[in-house]
């Protein structure tokens, strides 16, 4: 991943088409490993949970290019490499509805220099799966709370992330919860850093397969909400 993060990194501090057009066989080259390394990402998690078995790496990977339209950050290229394996829903295709597409939780690589990171769980829900959501961690916080007393869930991750919460307990949930920090979330992720001398190790792979292992138990709690409320539209490609 040397090659990658090296791409990555230049293309940081020259973030241009003009830099971008003359540096291309480094993009392509860059691009080319990292497609493979998701194919054996894939691989791995396919093993971990053969719901995923069914996933190519396009369905997965982010296209290089923004979408500069509507945002005031012009900068035309993402300086991120991100694979995100999560399943489709039941009997639609992979190309549909699963990977970057799917609103069910899965397992997430980011490389970006410095930034690198190994995340799980449910990014950006529409209010009636976050709902759906709350619903099910405060009726089952016994279970939560197996899942995050196990030594690898600890080694890891530890809680969900803490990146989008609410200041108050939203409506129609206690706040003398005991879980109530839980029941302010507005993602139910949860994350670990990488760096870039471990993305760059001969054991990468294994690493995040590790990590992967270690994440299942929530992320098959988390997708347990489409079984009990029905399935939610498929999220942005972009």
């Amino acid at each position: 991943m040397n090659h990658v993060l090296s791409f990555l990194s230049d293309l940081a501090l020259n973030n241009s088409r003009d830099w971008f057009l003359a540096n291309r066989p480094r993009y392509d080259e860059a691009n080319r490993r990292f497609v493979a390394f998701a194919a054996d990402y894939l691989a791995r998690l396919s093993a971990i949970d053969p719901d995923l078995a069914a996933l190519a790496p396009k369905d997965c990977i982010w296209r290089i290019y923004r979408d500069t339209r509507f945002s005031a950050d012009k900068r035309p290229y993402k300086e991120w490499f991100g694979v995100f394996a999560a399943a489709p829903a039941p009997g639609r295709t992979a190309a549909a509805t699963g990977g970057k597409k799917s609103m069910r939780g899965g397992y997430y690589v980011h490389l970006q220099p410095g930034s690198c990171m190994f995340a799980g769980g449910i990014w950006g829900p529409p209010p009636e799966l976050l709902k759906a959501l709350r619903q099910e961690i405060d009726a089952n916080a016994d279970e939560v709370e197996h899942i995050m007393s196990d030594p690898a869930w600890q080694r890891w991750f530890g809680d969900f992330d803490t990146d989008w919460m609410l200041k108050k307990v939203p409506a129609g949930f206690s706040p003398d919860s005991p879980h109530a920090d839980w029941l302010k979330r507005k993602a139910y992720t949860f994350s670990t850093p990488l760096s870039d001398a471990q993305v760059c190790s001969p054991d990468f792979l294994d690493l995040v397969s590790d990590i992967a292992r270690a994440a299942k138990p929530m992320n098959d709690f988390l997708n347990y909400t489409f079984e009990e409320y029905g399935e939610f539209p498929p999220r942005s490609s972009r």
